[in-house]
């Protein structure tokens, strides 16, 4: 019997997305409701230096991170609201969120992005709370993976909320920082 220890995937910090593991939409919108605050204490204190530190070999750097968790969860609450307010599962836009973590703005601040999943989540967080069992299960349509419920979409950015920020501090405990 080996004693090793498995080698940590620094892509999946945290393992693959498993629906079952988010299976309580009260923690998932907690969850949603505490990453601003999760954000902004993984990278209190970080320097220009370390936040331009990629979290794995080939992999962003914690700023592009920050900035990229506040790209995709603007997409979340759009994709939401499309989805609760058609009269059919609308189908949404995908983006190159790769291509979007290039662009010059992924350059910038984290502060400028915090701000941003400060009122995005606020927002979220508010709008997810008040749904009925109905509305949950409303649903827009990913054209790459297909029918998503409100319900379970919640589960996933749940889940992409854990999985950055574990990059982020993953990072810190690797460099001792």
């Amino acid at each position: 019997m080996s004693t090793a220890t498995p080698e940590l995937d620094l892509r999946f910090p945290i393992g693959k997305f498993d629906p079952a593991e988010y299976a309580s939409r009260d923690e998932n919108i907690n969850t949603l409701a505490n990453l601003p605050a999760n954000l902004r204490t993984a990278v209190d204190g970080l320097s220009d230096e370390q936040l331009d530190t990629p979290y794995r070999p080939e992999g962003w750097t914690l700023r592009q991170t920050v900035h990229h968790i506040a790209d995709s969860h603007i997409n979340t609450l759009v994709r939401f609201k499309l989805a609760l307010t058609e009269d059919e599962p609308p189908t949404i836009k995908p983006y190159h969120e790769d291509r979007w973590a290039q662009l010059a703005d992924s350059t910038l601040p984290v502060d400028v992005s915090l701000s941003i999943i400060d009122g995005v989540h606020t927002r979220l967080v508010e709008m997810l709370r008040s749904l009925s069992e109905e509305e949950f299960q409303k649903e827009f349509i990913h054209p790459e993976t297909g029918p998503w419920s409100i319900e379970r979409a919640a589960a996933l950015y749940a889940w992409h909320s854990r999985h950055h920020t574990a990059h982020i501090t993953g990072t810190r405990e690797r460099n001792g920082w």
